[in-house]
């Protein structure tokens, strides 16, 4: 009879275990960080890409202009497959495009940049990352719309059709 039991016992925990477990897996949270909108950007000093000048970007943004930063690497596969859209905007007249080469060596970005052209008006690195988590960046590719140093839009992950038309409209 002792013998029964316990196997019984056994069961009857997995059982609850496997419940309790599935329950978990439809119940997700997935985190969101909170989007910097409205909020002035931060204010930081970094080497530029072409030269290895130090700069301070109160140097390079100013006000009543549109600016679009985007955070990139070229281990980045989503940075490669937005790179056409980033291209497409920097044929915008009232848009200046900005990089920020995000923990990448920079032979690599170089050839990145060689091989699918560059769309941007200035880079900056921030090989340590430091720099993009000031601005709220949890990742590559994010991109942040600014005007009046003032993020006005940011986006996680790599841009699309739908989203270039929307900055597009944003601009003009």
């Amino acid at each position: 009879m002792k013998i029964r039991i316990i196997p019984s016992i056994i069961s009857l925990l997995l059982i609850i275990i496997f419940i309790l477990f599935y329950m978990g897996l439809k119940n997700s949270n997935i985190y969101v960080p909170k989007e910097n909108v409205n909020k002035k950007i931060p204010n930081f000093t970094a080497k530029l890409f072409e030269t290895s000048e130090k700069i301070n970007s109160e140097k390079i943004f100013s006000k009543d202009q549109f600016y679009l930063m985007n955070i990139w690497s070229s281990w980045c596969v989503p940075c490669r497959d937005e790179h056409n859209f980033l291209k497409d905007l920097s044929n915008e007249k009232n848009l200046n495009l900005i990089g920020l080469n995000y923990k990448d060596k920079t032979e690599n970005a170089k050839n990145f940049l060689i091989e699918l052209g560059n769309p941007f008006d200035i880079i900056f690195l921030d090989q340590k990352g430091i720099i993009a988590i000031d601005w709220g960046a949890y990742g590559v590719p994010e991109t942040y719309l600014i005007k009046n140093n003032i993020i006005i839009k940011k986006i996680i992950g790599p841009l699309n059709y739908n989203l270039v038309k929307e900055i597009k409209e944003i601009i003009r």
